[in-house]
């Protein structure tokens, strides 16, 4: 099955906010402030946006997937070696994750989790995969903490204020590369997707062969995502909404493909360090006008929390929201 970007079959949602990566690291100051503005809106209205111009070669994004697509189509007993469950597990490989009895046996996919910061962890086999993920998650790793800086900016911070309380150097982060099988239209219950959820670092950025299937919530509605060439989706996940205190929310987003392509993505989640406890920031919260509306935990502790949670159908983010 290949992975090789195909024409996107469906409408552009242009209210999406777009973001011009460019503009934000070597535009001008007043083209800077703009893309600062214009992340913080997007961060505060929609909890998500697209980002173009952001320097990763398409050609080395398109070499990641297609080598990829070799891992998933290897045989099983040689992908039984990575068949392991804990979520710190270096790397990790499997199918399925849709635990909750909503969506038991019905909804599918085949991933490979690897964690590639601080230390890059990834599968020796098949040949090239090691070298060409490397690469990647290097220049998307760029990206994302300069997004954080953007970030940091929005919210009346200096550039560098989160990576130094949330030691960002040292940050976790971690490479998903999801499988999701053409969508036949046979009569079964059986489709290829994940259920609801949000993402448990600061940002997550995703970037998929053009085949159509990532669905965002939006004012009560599932919104398609896609259709803007070569782009990242940017997701504000847990952190980032713990972090600023409510004022950037975590977007519950899912997957549900109906193509009859296979439909590959590769999700990169940036985050704390694993020993930092991550809570509402000390600046956004003074006095009884600006109480914390989270209960603070090490990150280490909420990976676990989440998995936790979604074994029984609930968000973690809400489950350490404090109701003052």
């Amino acid at each position: 099955m290949s992975s090789k970007r195909e024409p996107t079959p469906f409408e552009v949602q242009d209210s999406i906010p777009i973001i011009d990566y460019s503009l934000l690291t070597s535009g001008s100051a007043a083209d800077h402030s703009k893309a600062v503005q214009d992340i913080g809106n997007a961060c505060e209205d929609w909890g998500c946006f697209m980002l173009v111009n952001h320097g990763v070669p398409e050609t080395l994004i398109q070499e990641v997937m297609d080598i990829s697509n070799k891992f998933f189509n290897m045989t099983n007993e040689e992908k039984l070696q990575f068949d392991t469950h804990g979520v710190l597990d270096p790397i990790r490989c499997g199918s399925g994750c849709n635990a909750v009895a909503q969506y038991k046996d019905r909804l599918w996919r085949e991933f490979l989790r690897l964690i590639v910061h601080p230390n890059f962890n990834c599968p020796g086999k098949p040949q090239g995969l090691s070298e060409a993920a490397s690469d990647y998650v290097k220049r998307a790793r760029v990206v994302a903490m300069e997004l954080v800086k953007g970030v940091s900016e929005s919210l009346g911070f200096e550039a560098s204020y989160m990576n130094d309380e949330l030691n960002l150097d040292a940050g976790f982060q971690l490479l998903a590369i999801n499988n999701y099988p053409p969508h036949l239209g046979l009569d079964i219950d059986i489709s290829p997707g994940v259920m609801p959820h949000t993402d448990h670092g600061l940002i997550t950025l995703l970037y998929d062969n053009g085949v159509p299937g990532l669905e965002v919530l939006h004012n009560g509605k599932w919104v398609v995502v896609g259709g803007v060439p070569n782009a990242f989706f940017i997701i504000v996940s847990d952190q980032l909404e713990i972090f600023s205190n409510g004022k950037y929310t975590s977007k519950v987003h899912r997957a549900a493909v109906k193509d009859e392509r296979t439909r590959i993505t590769l999700v990169i989640t940036s985050g704390s360090s694993l020993d930092t406890v991550v809570g509402p920031s000390l600046r956004l919260v003074a006095g009884e006008d600006h109480l914390p509306r989270y209960l603070p935990m090490k990150y280490s502790e909420y990976l676990e929390f989440q998995v936790k949670n979604m074994r029984v159908g609930k968000l973690a983010i809400q489950e350490i929201q404090i109701h003052n």
